[in-house]
């Protein structure tokens, strides 16, 4: 009786998420669109990294690639730099690439593994081009690391937990991420 109860809840779990625009790749998933994650960045951005006291750098809102061969996620940020120690404003792109892990205490898909992938800013050079070069790195990992990308309702969790699953592996596809579910870790008690 028990394995006909869990055939029907995974059964109403692929048709409530298909119902709910989501589909399955091999197993019970959850879709996220490139689009999703744009808009949550939206509210983040711009922000304003001082670097040594000489300046400011503007991160616009971020760009983003899927990198499916990968399973990154590749953005570009529009820069902006300006201060006391400069006699005009700058404008370049910062570019970086990361994978993504979920956060179970906070249901949210975060940046992890951030590598800086590229920093131009034309006609800023000496002292400044070199202080920016170094700080790159701390001003990208700012500006994403633990950065939330989605966020899952509970109602979007609520099936699968009751049939004893959890979100596990993110995979990047052409048009967004698929979330995957595993079965939850026994406990001891059981």
């Amino acid at each position: 009786m028990r394995r006909r109860t869990s055939l029907a809840a995974l059964a109403s779990l692929a048709a409530g998420a298909v119902a709910g625009g989501r589909t399955f790749a091999a197993g019970p998933s959850y879709r996220v669109s490139l689009r999703q994650l744009e808009q949550a960045l939206q509210e983040r951005f711009p922000s304003r990294h001082p670097v040594a006291g000489l300046f400011d750098v503007v991160l616009a809102v971020p760009r983003l690639r899927l990198l499916p061969e990968a399973n990154r996620v590749a953005s570009d940020l529009p820069v902006q730099v300006a201060g006391p120690a400069l006699r005009r404003s700058y404008g370049g792109e910062l570019g970086l690439d990361f994978g993504l892990r979920y956060e179970p205490a906070d249901r949210t898909i975060r940046a992890r593994g951030l590598r800086l992938q590229s920093l131009t800013v034309p006609g800023l050079s000496g002292q400044a081009a070199a202080l920016l070069q170094q700080a790159a790195s701390d001003l990208a990992a700012q500006a994403l690391l633990e950065v939330v990308l989605h966020r899952l309702e509970p109602r979007d969790l609520a099936l699968a937990d009751a049939m004893g699953l959890q979100p596990g592996d993110i995979t990047v596809t052409q048009t967004g991420l698929v979330i995957g579910f595993v079965n939850k870790p026994r406990s001891v008690s059981e």
